[in-house]
């Protein structure tokens, strides 16, 4: 494993400030100082140590469901001062992330973990994992604009794959709509929609990879269950152990 990434993990600090303590020298590897970026630790046998202390990997990962609430981004860091989804969640291990992206005005499921390996396969492609959203659109959609949307909508970086898409109620000046994607190009369903003459008003992610927000309010979070992180890895095509 990557020395900041070990670091990160066995919450010593993010990546970016553990390569910063290698660079400072303040880190050995079995009583060597590193300050080389990039090496590798063997994670049962060698011995890490930041300022004469050793530290260790946790027993297990860390996987985190939280409601995003609307003005947050999904970001550790803001320059401007703008609250982060990090800010909602104080007990975070500092290797633990977001996997993906949420926009700053949209709400609903956001999951964060430090098991690199699921939030690589849970956002590749390969996997087409289900985000399904729950969209209030500006006008009605009509019958031309549903079939645009569910067979892919032309955007300036190329064609959206299908969608599932349903028309949830509305009038003539607002719609809901329920879409349901597989891909994670930025602000996908906001652009589908405006590319149909529907902009969105207010999106709402319902689900991601099967997980909701059931019983949650905006800003509140909860741990996974084992159950669901057995679903998670299976669903990632990882085995069912965490």
């Amino acid at each position: 494993m990557r020395l900041n990434r070990f670091l990160a993990r066995s919450g010593v600090a993010s990546r970016r400030k553990s390569d910063e303590l290698i660079l400072a020298g303040a880190v050995r590897v079995n009583g060597e100082v590193m300050v080389e970026l990039g090496c590798t630790v063997a994670v049962d046998e060698d011995r890490v140590e930041v300022g004469g202390r050793r530290v260790c990997l946790p027993a297990g990962f860390e996987y985190i469901l939280l409601y995003k609430p609307h003005g947050c981004l999904v970001t550790r860091h803001d320059t401007h001062g703008r609250p982060t989804v990090f800010d909602q969640i104080d007990v975070l291990r500092p290797g633990t992330v977001a996997v993906g992206r949420l926009d700053q005005d949209t709400t609903g499921v956001l999951l964060l973990t430090d098991d690199g390996d699921l939030a690589f396969r849970l956002l590749h492609p390969s996997r087409q994992v289900e985000k399904r959203y729950e969209a209030l659109v500006a006008g009605k959609p009509d019958a031309t604009d549903l079939i645009t949307l569910r067979k892919g909508v032309e955007l300036d970086d190329g064609p959206t794959a299908p969608a599932q898409v349903r028309l949830r109620g509305g009038d003539e000046h607002e719609a809901r709509l329920e879409i349901s994607i597989h891909e994670g190009r930025k602000r996908q369903v906001r652009r589908m929609c405006s590319a149909v003459g529907h902009p969105v008003k207010r999106l709402k992610r319902i689900t991601f990879a099967g997980l909701g927000v059931s019983g949650l309010k905006p800003g509140q979070w909860r741990r996974l269950t084992p159950e669901e992180v057995r679903a998670l890895r299976t669903r990632a095509g990882l085995g069912g152990g965490a």
